[in-house]
């Protein structure tokens, strides 16, 4: 289990996190809002390892994170980065491999699992083609399915970090990631996700954390969290907040 205790990071004379306190629960999918330069990514580099604390510490099932060895906590940690960069003419399913290196599951099981993970990104029609010769959008499909891979098929244990996996996507692929990321997290493992969308966060997510300023405003329910007030403190947006007609959850209207 991921915990953040006191988390505080600093850039220079800087702080630019502080006061963040956490833990991600199993099967459950946490959103992580709040405006340009909130903190939600510099969030995510400390959750995993990437970003020293400046005080307070990340433990992963009780041990700082620190202690893990990379293979170690590559079996229980993926994180999808906002940007990832590769500039080679790999295969698809050379890339979505990539996330079975901390493994020796065998080629065969490795293919097998390679092949779920694209389908549940919904980019098994991927496969064979250069990864140079795709959209951003589905570059971005082929990187979920590599994390997925790596945790394949997810677990109690096991923790998903996603840096707006949404941003490249159309609407109907906004969808689809965010309920294969669902999909994972009903198997056990926890999820975090940063988005920008509320109304993909309120309808998506267990919990939401909002920051503003590089602290913590709210971290409850979308109903609790997403409200007008809070709204339009941190983002300076007016907005109606009604129950969605069919599923219930929080629909946010700009006014």
């Amino acid at each position: 289990m991921l915990r953040a205790q006191n988390l505080h990071i600093r850039r220079g004379r800087k702080t630019v996190l502080s006061e963040v306190t956490l833990q991600l629960e199993p099967g459950e999918v946490l959103g992580v809002l709040g405006p340009n330069g909130a903190g939600k990514s510099t969030l995510l580099g400390a959750l995993c390892g990437e970003l020293a604390p400046s005080e307070g510490e990340v433990s992963l099932d009780g041990q700082s994170l620190a202690h893990w060895t990379g293979t170690q906590r590559a079996r229980r940690l993926a994180v999808l980065p906002q940007v990832s960069t590769l500039n080679f003419a790999f295969r698809v399913e050379e890339v979505v491999g990539m996330g079975r290196l901390p493994y020796q599951s065998g080629r065969v099981r490795d293919d097998e699992i390679v092949a779920a993970a694209l389908a549940a990104a919904d980019a098994g029609h991927l496969s064979g083609r250069s990864y140079l010769a795709l959209s951003g959008g589905e570059r971005q499909r082929v990187h979920l399915a590599r994390v997925l891979a790596q945790l394949w098929p997810g677990q109690v244990g096991q923790t998903l970090l996603l840096d707006e996996p949404t941003s490249m996507l159309d609407p109907l692929h906004q969808h689809t990631t965010l309920q294969a990321v669902c999909e994972f997290a009903d198997r056990g493992a926890a999820v975090m996700v940063i988005l920008h969308d509320l109304n993909l966060a309120a309808r998506y997510c267990d919990r939401v954390l909002l920051l503003e300023g590089g602290r913590p405003v709210a971290l409850d329910t979308p109903q609790q969290v997403l409200r007008p007030d809070t709204l339009k403190a941190v983002f300076g947006l007016e907005v109606l907040v009604q129950p969605h007609p069919e599923r219930g959850h929080p629909l946010i209207i700009a006014r």
